[in-house]
């Protein structure tokens, strides 16, 4: 060994150290870029999908949009234009004309007229509960049949309308003088009440509003039958029942006029709820053989797609040109031909205050002093045939 130098074999052992440190060096960098890839491999995936993530959001809050656009323009009321109105009023004329068998369906829009709020319109009764705000109440012992009304009764008189299917509840077709074999009130009579306990259902028509105590799942007005003692009930269907009642709903004239139709004739209806009733529409038949429809309304409906013809007007507008086109006169109403005085049941004695609405009167000398005294009511309506009674989600109640 060199004097001063390492021997072989400690250099060989400074060498396999050296070397050794190497690896180890080389390891630990192997092991800092495994690292380093990982992390950036898992940043990359982190970052494809917040970007996953964010596109998702982009294209749900675009289809949110999409769908708001498209309820807004569902929400519109759209005018046509007069002549164009009158183009479409002539066909619809020949239509009626031509018709073997027509069903006229009506539904709120009818009676916006008489001061009755409509459902679905900019100021209907779902729109302002959808949007937080109250409904008020409306003296329906004001509202009288309108000229949509009337065009109707006429019709029925000439023997060019069959039928009418009605969503309302005002009893305003009653009280045009449109017999009752002719129409189906298929979610009732504002003015009718029963006895389900008489075998047939014993039926009482009354000049008041007879909802004052009656909501969703809660029938019971408060009077009994003058024959069994019984609770009477409304007539009335709200969103989320079955009607049973055989009159005045007559689901079974309703069937049979829409199996016979070759027309029909939509009148202020948003044929949202009447579209889930396939019987009305003779879903079993092959398309080509089911009834021509023509609706009338200002805002889209589920069946415009299925209309030979569409047209966007206001009702009495329209069945004031489709009586000109046809030539024929609409009839006044007149409170002392309305058969529901001639119809009415009056209370017994000692049932004078089962109820506070204001009675119709045929003229002011038969109405009580305190009747012509009350104001309009102001106060949001609590049961009935509409307002919370009508209200979708409303909690169940045992039915009565």
């Amino acid at each position: 060994m060199a004097a001063g130098g390492l021997s072989r074999s400690e250099r060989k052992a400074a060498e396999r150290v050296r070397r050794l440190r190497e690896e180890q060096q080389r390891e630990r960098l192997r092991q800092v870029s495994r690292i380093l890839r990982k992390a950036a491999a898992e940043r990359s995936a982190e970052e494809g999908r917040l970007l996953a993530e964010s596109e998702d959001l982009v294209t749900e809050l675009q289809g949110r949009n999409r769908r708001r656009e498209g309820l807004k323009r569902r929400q519109e009321e759209v005018c046509d234009d007069p002549e164009e109105l009158r183009r479409k009023v002539q066909e619809l004329a020949s239509a009626v004309r031509n018709a073997r068998y027509l069903v006229v369906y009506t539904g709120a829009g009818i009676s916006t007229a008489a001061s009755i709020p409509d459902y679905r319109g900019p100021n209907g009764v779902w729109t302002l509960l959808q949007k937080g705000r109250s409904v008020r109440a409306a003296d329906l012992s004001e509202a009288e049949p309108t000229l949509t009304h009337m065009s109707i009764t006429r019709l029925h008189e000439q023997k060019l309308v069959q039928h009418v299917v009605s969503q309302n509840c005002d009893g305003l077709h009653l009280r045009s003088g449109l017999p009752r074999t002719a129409i189906s009130e298929l979610h009732g009579n504002m003015y009718i009440e029963v006895c389900t306990s008489c075998i047939p259902n014993r039926e009482y028509v009354r000049v008041f509003d007879v909802t004052e105590r009656t909501a969703l799942h809660r029938h019971q007005t408060g009077r009994t039958c003058h024959k069994c003692g019984a609770q009477l009930r409304d007539t009335i269907v709200h969103f989320g029942e079955r009607g049973t009642l055989g009159q005045p709903l007559n689901w079974e004239a309703a069937t049979e006029a829409a199996s016979k139709a070759d027309t029909i004739l939509c009148l202020g209806s948003s044929l949202k709820v009447l579209k889930k009733y396939p019987r009305l529409w003779c879903m079993t038949k092959p398309r080509n053989r089911r009834p021509k429809l023509y609706i009338v309304n200002l805002q889209w409906t589920p069946k415009d797609d299925w209309a030979a013809l569409k047209l966007h007007g206001k009702c009495d507008d329209v069945m004031q040109l489709l009586m000109d086109e046809l030539g024929l006169e609409i009839p006044l109403y007149s409170k002392w031909q309305d058969p529901i005085f001639s119809m009415a049941t009056p209370l017994r004695a000692g049932e004078e205050g089962s109820h506070t609405r204001k009675s119709l009167w045929r003229s002011r000398e038969e109405a009580p002093p305190e009747e012509l005294n009350t104001p309009l009511s102001t106060t949001p309506i609590l049961g009935g045939w509409f307002g919370r009674g009508c209200a979708k989600r409303a909690k169940r109640k045992k039915a009565t």
